[in-house]
């Protein structure tokens, strides 16, 4: 297996250092009984993006404690859950225990998975691994993982909302603070998160022989609520797209 990039060991140290309090904080937000998506817990059953996973092999790129996974699995599917961060896996094995369900975990940076080509109906991942690797590596991995007319779908912050993050508030702002054009590597004091323009994600997609078939952009309820974004930033995420959820299609 390849060797870690500088930025994936810079992200490893950090999520085996805050696996901990990201799941006190977040664990119950993102644990419910029904797969939900993102910042605001969208569900599933409303925005059909993944559909009828029973029969189906389905890798997690960027599982965490495996709360999207172990619902699968209970709805059928085989997952295998993948994530750069062994104190992560650690979370996600006391909770498949505790739900009884078992399947592989990997621990490894989805920018370089040890698992075989063409493997999986469906690769996806909900705010994981596109968002925390470097897209320009994760999507060729992502397309030689899948078998043809498999899916690819996966959560992860808007361009838009990459543009108006102010780094020294931590929230969100009608204003833009980074520049558009050339987007992709965003450091911060500890991590590295990543991000690129429209138009380079459907390149990329292009490149790797993946079709778009949809770009879904949630728009949370007035009253919605979330763990990971402050109310305050409720009314901005109801004007301008928070996150997205692209869906494509291996060729």
């Amino acid at each position: 297996m390849s060797a870690l990039t500088e930025h994936a060991a810079r992200n490893r140290t950090h999520w085996d250092a805050t696996a901990d309090d990201y799941q006190e904080r977040h664990g119950a937000f993102i644990g419910r009984p029904e797969p939900r998506w993102g910042i605001w817990q969208i569900p599933e059953s409303e925005l059909g993006t993944l559909g009828d996973v029973a029969g189906k092999d389905v890798l997690e790129l960027g599982c965490g404690a495996a709360q999207w996974s172990i619902l699968l699995a209970q709805r059928g599917a085989r997952p295998v859950g993948l994530d750069n961060s062994e104190r992560q896996l650690e979370h996600a094995r006391r909770a498949m225990a505790a739900a009884g369900v078992d399947f592989p975990l990997v621990h490894a940076s989805a920018e370089s998975a040890p698992l075989e080509d063409a493997s999986f109906d469906v690769v996806f991942c909900d705010h994981g691994a596109f968002g925390w690797a470097d897209p320009y590596l994760v999507m060729p991995e992502a397309s030689r993982l899948l078998r043809s007319g498999g899916l690819l779908t996966f959560s992860m912050t808007s361009p838009i909302a990459s543009l108006c993050f102010h780094p020294e508030t931590d929230l969100m702002e009608p204003a833009l603070h980074r520049d558009y054009f050339g987007m992709h590597r965003l450091d911060d004091a500890e991590s590295v998160n990543f991000q690129l323009p429209y138009g380079e994600w459907l390149r990329l997609f292009l490149r790797h022989d993946l079709e778009v078939e949809e770009l879904i952009e949630p728009r949370p309820e007035a009253d919605a609520r979330s763990t990971y974004w402050d109310a305050s930033e409720v009314e901005w995420a109801r004007r301008w797209p928070s996150e997205c959820i692209w869906k494509a299609r291996k060729r």
